[in-house]
């Protein structure tokens, strides 16, 4: 058998565009695979000459799914160029907004894009392999995972006008209070979110429990972890510190300040793909790499401030004997011990006397010349970096989005799968969408994700009949 090239070419259900390309050896088994980003956006470059007070609702066109995680990145960012503390009631609200992005990204991940394959099976047909074949399954469970996805959805409509793009946070606070009338509907919707998170985990974990050789197999490996946390190292998603274990569990990084985030990230470069690759500066690339997202928020943090979530946690973290929760697939779990903790620490914010205040902006009239702003998104930490002059104007934009932070780790993960299930030339598209479905693991949202770094030239080589390079011109 001659070695040979698969491309599994678009990717399905995730955000964005990309591919995969695996490589066989003579005898048909995968000897190495990729995930490439084939798509690039350049903001870094383009809202270089803009003013900073314009990079919230600038950059939160970035992504249609998580425009809010965008927005509260860049306002933080301009937070800190004003030099400006927020008032309570700002914080709280901006903090709602982002449990309402929260909400409505993990509900439409978990029920739209993966649970195709928990409740119809990874080897079922690809024509129903989808949103439209879990309707006609179970019309109730789809019907019950939109309207979870919609809660999410009108909390980011009330505080910012619009579902998606909206007008919310802004450079020194919010733009628009909540009024007692959405609060209380809000509240009135608490219980029947919090059962319907409840059941998305009962979906998962009866997979789980059926499949539990399987999972604790698919794409596991060591890494580090990186994520937020406030300063008892419980989980946090607005506003904390960075967290950083290796792949032992040994602390790297405790309460480290997030504005100085270069101090322990950089970024590779591979010319085969448009996402740059992060990685822990003292370890080097490649062995800095490290997970983010909700794994690797749920494998820093010591515990949840909420009550039911804290509860999953700690079954999250018994699944393993020290304390690291290494396979792929537990992302999920993760990631839905995370939507109930949004929808709890959503009425805890709702209940708040502070919630309905109208004293939601400060000003300044004094520039700092660099300002860096960092949340939690769904997928991972996010990282806006502005430089200004002295009149407000861009000066320089650096962003490491949450799905670049994982972009190393897809790439192994789509080997180890390849690796398990691609043996003696046999490959199924049952085996190929378990290839994809480790991509999706980590919920990538690709269109967000690549971002120049410095000038990126325009390159020309003139080339002899024979292809030998005998000129190039670089602008």
């Amino acid at each position: 058998m001659a070695s040979k090239t698969i491309e599994i070419n678009p990717i399905t259900r995730v955000e964005g565009h990309g591919k995969v390309t695996i490589q066989l050896d003579d005898a048909g088994n995968a000897t190495s695979a990729r995930f490439h980003n084939t798509q690039f956006r350049g903001f870094e470059k383009f809202c270089e000459g803009q003013v900073f007070w314009e990079m919230p609702n600038l950059t939160a066109r970035i992504c249609g799914i998580c425009p809010v995680s965008h927005q509260l990145a860049s306002a933080k960012a301009c937070d800190a160029i004003l030099g400006v503390e927020l008032t309570r009631p700002a914080k709280l609200l901006r903090e709602l907004l982002h449990l309402g992005q929260f909400i409505q990204s993990h509900a439409l991940h978990f029920f739209h894009l993966a649970s195709p394959d928990f409740l119809l099976g990874f080897d079922s047909d690809p024509a129903t392999r989808n949103v439209i074949g879990l309707i006609g399954a179970d019309p109730k469970l789809a019907t019950e995972a939109v309207k979870l996805r919609s809660f999410g959805q009108t909390i980011i409509k009330k505080l910012g006008g619009k579902k998606v793009h909206m007008n919310a946070a802004c450079p020194g606070g919010m733009t628009t209070a909540l009024n007692a009338e959405d609060r209380d509907a809000f509240l009135r919707q608490i219980d029947w979110a919090i059962a319907d998170s409840q059941l998305a985990i009962n979906i998962l974990l009866n997979f789980v429990t059926r499949n539990k050789e399987m999972v604790d197999s698919f794409a596991t490996f060591p890494s580090a972890y990186l994520g937020m946390v406030d300063r008892d190292n419980n989980l946090a998603i607005y506003d904390g510190n960075l967290r950083l274990v290796d792949a032992k569990g040994v602390v790297l990084e405790d309460q480290f300040n997030p504005a100085n985030y270069l101090d322990i990230i950089a970024e590779y470069v591979e010319d085969w793909s448009y996402m740059k690759f992060p990685f822990y500066k003292p370890l080097g690339y490649p062995g800095g790499i490290y997970r983010a997202g909700p794994l690797g928020r749920l494998n820093v943090c010591t515990g949840i401030t909420t009550p039911l979530a804290n509860a999953e946690l700690k079954n999250f973290k018994n699944l393993s004997r020290s304390g690291l929760v290494e396979g792929s697939m537990y992302f999920h779990y993760a990631r839905l011990i995370e939507l109930l903790y949004a929808i709890e620490k959503t009425q805890v914010i709702l209940e708040d006397k502070d919630v309905l205040s109208t004293d939601l902006q400060v000003n300044s009239t004094k520039y700092n010349e660099r300002g860096v702003g960092v949340v939690e998104a769904p997928r991972g930490t996010l990282f806006h970096d502005y430089w200004v002059d002295d009149t407000g104007k861009i000066t320089g934009v650096n962003l490491i989005v949450a799905t670049g932070n994982n972009n190393a780790a897809m790439n192994r993960s789509v080997y180890e799968v390849a690796k398990q299930y691609i043996k003696n030339g046999r490959v199924t598209e049952g085996i190929l969408n378990r290839v994809e479905a480790a991509i999706r693991c980590y919920d990538p949202c690709l269109s967000c994700s690549t971002h120049a770094l410095g000038q990126m030239p325009l390159i020309i080589q003139l080339r002899d009949p024979a292809g030998n390079i005998i000129d190039t011109i670089c602008k």
